[in-house]
């Protein structure tokens, strides 16, 4: 594995495309977060009255350290925003903030996907966590050439799309949050349709690490599959 140059495209690809990605949502982040709205609320304030908007009392807002550190936890019901969008009044905290309550929405309102992706945690998180010793144990085993090789290689590839999937999973999740977000800033009049416009290019970019994220996981299964000889016929070792 090691060796292969194959393997270090892989890892190459998706190293430059999550780099990619990271810059261009910090760099988009960034430029919003010049440009302050006609409302003049802030980041934690738009949230709760969007969440209000909705008959969502039970939500919790409370800043969190660091850059683009903004979520939604579930299993608390707490908001967290981080301080460059909580005390902001800008294009770019107000979009942020917008998308994270759309999580909160729809974890109010029992969307399927994000129980799915909520449910999906512990398995990703297991499949992560092993899938890759699974793997280069099923590459020097020799891959589908072998029985032992065969079976690891089956499990590894199973484990590894776990997290792939999770992945996938992801990307509904986070496009649904930007569009409630979008949408509740427009109907609520947050927002003016330019300062909109800043915001809806803030949530496309931080959407491309979401993408970013899924593309380089599937191309790194696809590696695994053809490494072991479950796509192109090549086995293990060869």
């Amino acid at each position: 594995m090691f060796f292969d140059p194959i393997y270090w495209i892989v890892i190459g690809l998706g190293a430059a495309l999550s780099l990619w990605a990271s810059f261009k949502v910090k760099s988009t982040f960034a430029h919003f977060s010049q440009f302050a709205t006609s409302s003049g609320l802030r980041g934690f304030e738009v949230a709760k009255r969007i969440l209000q908007d909705h008959g969502i009392y039970d939500v919790n807002i409370e800043p969190v350290a660091g850059s683009l550190t903004d979520h939604y936890d579930p299993s608390t019901k707490t908001l967290r925003l981080s301080e460059s969008v909580y005390y902001s009044e800008s294009m770019a905290a107000l979009g942020v903030a917008a998308h994270e309550v759309g999580h909160a929405i729809q974890h109010a309102t029992g969307y399927s996907m994000l129980k799915l992706r909520s449910n999906w945690v512990p398995i990703a998180n297991l499949g992560s966590g092993i899938s890759i010793f699974v793997l280069i144990a099923a590459m020097f085993m020799g891959g589908v050439a072998t029985a032992l090789g065969s079976t690891l290689s089956l499990v590894g590839i199973a484990l590894f799309g776990c997290t792939t999937l999770f992945t996938l999973i992801t990307l509904p999740v986070e496009f649904d949050a930007s569009k409630r977000a979008l949408l509740t800033l427009e109907q609520g009049g947050y927002m003016t349709e330019d300062e909109l416009r800043g915001a809806r290019k803030v949530l496309n970019a931080a959407a491309l690490t979401y993408v970013a994220a899924f593309v380089t996981s599937l191309l790194t299964l696809l590696y695994w599959l053809f490494r072991l000889g479950l796509l192109g016929g090549r086995g293990g070792n060869e």
